[in-house]
C-alpha cells in the first residue's frame, strides 16, 4: 500500500546572488511522519504524510479503528504523537497545548452548557480568555448570526433542535477565528434528514469563511458529497489522497475499493497483454479488460481490478453471451432505493453488483432468482493495487 502525501517545495536558490528569490513561506498544514503508538503497542496512526491547504475542505475517511480521529486529536493537541510533526505555516504545533493552537476542534457530541443560553455558550471561549462583557457578546452574536442564529440567541440547548445545537458548536469555536477547524463525527448524532441539510450549511459556511476544515467521518456519501480531497485511511495507514471523483471511480487499492462500496472486484490472472490493456480472468471465467498504462504484470501474474456497480448495465436480450467485459448471473436481491435499483447477483459464486435507474423496476422487480447477463465498458474497469 503506498502513502499519498504532498510536501512543500520550498524556492530553489538561484545561480548568482543579484537575481537570487527568497524561499517562498510554508503555506497550510503539514503532517510529517505522524505516528502515535498507545501503550501497549497497538500503533493507531503510521507514518502519515499530508498537506492541506488554507481554504481547503479535507475529508478523512475510513473504518472504525483506522486512526482517523487519532489523527484529527493529534492536530488538535488532545493527543501527542509518539513520532513526527504537525506544522502549521511552518511552525510546530507539537508543543502547544489546544487552547495555544490557532486550530479548534467541533466533537460528534456537542457538550453544550445545558444551563446557559445560545449566546452564553458561545462567548464562553472568549469569557476565558479575558475578554471583556461588551466585547465577547459582540462577537458571539456576530458568530451567531453567521451559523443564522442570531434571533435564538436566548433560548437554552434544550429549547433547540439537534441541528440548531450543532449551529450554536460551531458558532462557540469560530468566535475565536481559528486557522483551522477540526470536525469529528460532527453529524453523527443527528438524524438522515437534518444530516443532508447540515451537510450544505457546513460546506456553504466553510466557503464563505474560507477556513481551512479536516472532517472525519466513517460515511463514504458524507465524504464524497462535502469534501475538496478525501483521505482514505485502513490499519493506521493513508490508503489514497485525491478528489471524490477519482475516489469514487478510480480506487486506487483493494482496501478502498471495499470501502467505498458499490465496486465489484474480479480477481484472477492476467490471460492477455497488448501494450497498455490487459485482460483479466477469474476462476468464474469472468473477463475483463482493463487499459492500464504503467502496469508491470505480464500474462500469467495474479490481476485483481475493479468495476463500478453504476457502470454495469442489463443485458436484455443475451447479446453480449460470450463476449468480453460480461457475465452471466442469478439475481439474488432487488433492492429498490427510490431514485436507483440495486441488484444484488451471484456470477458463478462470487457476488456481484449493478445499480441501474429506477425506471427499470418494473421490468426486474420479483425476477430473484432468474438468470441475467450483465456487461460494462473498459473505460469503466480500474486496475488496484493488491
Amino acid at each position: 500500500m503506498t502513502d499519498q502525501a504532498v510536501s512543500h517545495q520550498e524556492g530553489a536558490a538561484a545561480a548568482a546572488p543579484s537575481t537570487a528569490q527568497p524561499a517562498s513561506q510554508p503555506s497550510g498544514l503539514d503532517l510529517v511522519g505522524l505516528t502515535k503508538v498507545f501503550a501497549g503497542g497497538t500503533v493507531a496512526v503510521d507514518d502519515v504524510n499530508l498537506h492541506v491547504d488554507h481554504g481547503e475542505y479535507v475529508v478523512l475517511l475510513g473504518p472504525s479503528g483506522c486512526g482517523k480521529t487519532t489523527t484529527l486529536r493529534m492536530i488538535g493537541g488532545h493527543e501527542y504523537p509518539t513520532e513526527g510533526d504537525i506544522l502549521l505555516d511552518g511552525q510546530s504545533l507539537v508543543d502547544l497545548p489546544p487552547h495555544k493552537r490557532p486550530t479548534t476542534t467541533v466533537f460528534q457530541h456537542f457538550a453544550l452548557f445545558p444551563h446557559r443560553t445560545s449566546l452564553q455558550n458561545v462567548e464562553f471561549g472568549l469569557k476565558m480568555h479575558g475578554v471583556s462583557r461588551t466585547e465577547r457578546r459582540a462577537e458571539a452574536m456576530k458568530a451567531l448570526e453567521m451559523v443564522g442564529l442570531e434571533t435564538l440567541h436566548d433560548r437554552k440547548p434544550g429549547a433547540l433542535s439537534g441541528g440548531q445545537q450543532q449551529r450554536v458548536a460551531l458558532a462557540r469555536v469560530l468566535v475565536t477565528k481559528p486557522q483551522a477547524l477540526l470536525l469529528d463525527e460532527p453529524l453523527g448524532d443527528l438524524d438522515r434528514l437534518l444530516q443532508l441539510r447540515m451537510r450544505v450549511e457546513l460546506r456553504e459556511l466553510q466557503r464563505q469563511l474560507g477556513l481551512m476544515f479536516i472532517h472525519v467521518t466513517h460515511n463514504q456519501e458524507e465524504a464524497l458529497s462535502m469534501a475538496d480531497r478525501i483521505v482514505v485511511m485502513n490499519d493506521a495507514r493513508i490508503q489514497q489522497v485525491a478528489d471524490p471523483l477519482t475516489i469514487a471511480t478510480k480506487p486506487a487499492t483493494e482496501v478502498v475499493a471495499r470501502f467505498m462500496g458499490d465496486n465489484n472486484i474480479v480477481r484472477g490472472k492476467v490471460t492477455q497483454r497488448d501494450g497498455d490493456r490487459l485482460v483479466v480472468e477469474d476462476e468464474q471465467h469472468v473477463k475483463a479488460s482493463v487499459h492500464a498504462p504503467g502496469a508491470r504484470h505480464a500474462v500469467g501474474d495474479p490481476g485483481m481490478i475493479a468495476i463500478r456497480a453504476a457502470a454495469v448495465t442489463v443485458d436484455a436480450d443475451g447479446s453480449t453471451a460470450g463476449e468480453l467485459n460480461s457475465a452471466e448471473c442469478e439475481i439474488v436481491f432487488v433492492e429498490f432505493l427510490g431514485d436507483l435499483v440495486k441488484l444484488h447477483l451471484v456470477a458463478g459464486g462470487e457476488r456481484m453488483l449493478a445499480k441501474v435507474g429506477a425506471e427499470e423496476y418494473p421490468r426486474l422487480r420479483g425476477r430473484e432468482g432468474e438468470r441475467i447477463r450483465i456487461s460494462w465498458r473498459e473505460e469503466d474497469v480500474q486496475l488496484l493495487d493488491s
